[in-house]
């Protein structure tokens, strides 16, 4: 598949962040180290101090493992920094502690690379969303460039559309492109929407993605995730911030969807809620349909939101066989310029 024999292939570093989850994190940590690409290494942060992530990487005995214990809790982001800077390869790709990898993800994304012919490509997959009632393929719908990432990620092209997807374990990306722009500190929700959206705004980064599954998500289950936080007030402080990269309807797409929930979740005040409705319809331009996204979201509960998208999921997944599929490798406990000379 890929044209150069395996001792002339780039090394790719693989970045785990962590935190209190060494049962999972030992499946994700398996998965990277059992990639068909060979020349892999796996760096995994530990953020802050975790006695139990500590003994569980002092058993996992294999020179491709590398560790960086952060003196204390910093978040996601900056752990992922700390391990780009820290890495060897010329490529790198990221996986969370509670994901895995499928053996061919590296491969394929670096096939998909060979073919490139842009300065800094950025490639992403589809997924395997699993939860404790099933698995799924995701996203419904393919990114395809040149369509701006934040009109892919936000707005929705039908009524039961979720939406595009790009999870932070299906990213590779190389090294001096991470370098140059890292994750941006500090952000407690949407870490990888944003260095997504802050990339893809630079000439010569060509964001793509694979068409087959390459990583295993869980989701919707009893843990807590940074993704399901309810606090709007983040959100929307988060994608007005953002404006001057997106477009005007992704803008309204992303308030009528991502803010909406969160704030019916945390029961905002009614002032609040109009606060929102407000700006999705003043500062951006919204459409039919994500005004009738708004007001679903807004009253609406998730279950029966969930229900009303049962029969669509059940149309997709016929049509995508590789939506069955189960893990059973695991289980032991007017944009800037971007020039490589500036890197």
């Amino acid at each position: 598949m890929y044209d150069y024999p395996p001792t002339d292939r780039p090394l790719v570093s693989a970045v785990i962040p962590t935190r209190n989850r060494p049962a999972l994190l030992a499946c994700a940590v398996r998965s990277a180290l059992r990639q068909t690409w060979l020349r892999v290494e796996v760096i995994v942060v530990v953020d802050g101090a975790d006695l139990a992530t500590e003994v569980l990487l002092e058993s996992l005995a294999d020179p491709r493992l590398r560790t960086i214990f952060l003196p204390e809790n910093s978040g996601g982001c900056a752990a992922r920094n700390m391990g780009v800077r820290a890495a060897r390869g010329e490529w790198i790709a990221f996986l969370d502690d509670d994901d895995e990898w499928l053996p061919e993800k590296v491969e394929l994304q670096m096939y998909a690379v060979q073919k490139s012919r842009d300065w800094f490509p950025v490639i992403s997959s589809r997924l395997i969303a699993q939860s404790p009632s099933g698995s799924r393929v995701l996203p419904e719908r393919l990114y395809r460039h040149p369509q701006p990432v934040a009109d892919y990620l936000f707005r929705r092209t039908g009524l039961l559309d979720p939406g595009g997807l790009m999870q932070t374990s299906t990213l590779l990306a190389p090294r001096d492109l991470l370098l140059a722009i890292p994750f941006r500190d500090g952000l407690p929700l949407h870490q990888d929407w944003d260095w997504l959206i802050h990339v893809a705004s630079h000439q010569g980064v060509v964001v793509s993605m694979v068409d087959k599954p390459l990583a295993i998500w869980r989701v919707e289950d009893t843990r807590d995730t940074v993704g399901r936080a309810a606090n709007w007030q983040v959100s929307f402080a988060w994608i007005r911030e953002l404006r001057s990269l997106i477009s005007p309807r992704a803008f309204s797409s992303f308030v009528a969807v991502q803010c909406t929930w969160r704030a019916k979740k945390s029961r905002a005040s009614l002032a609040e809620r109009l606060r929102l409705l407000c700006s999705f319809l003043l500062e951006g331009r919204p459409g039919l349909l994500s005004l009738f996204h708004f007001f679903v979201f807004a009253l609406l509960p998730a279950d029966l939101r969930r229900s009303l998208r049962r029969p669509w999921q059940r149309a997709f997944d016929r049509h995508h066989p590789s939506a069955g599929l189960t893990l059973v490798a695991v289980h032991n406990p007017s944009a800037a310029i971007l020039r490589k000379s500036s890197l």
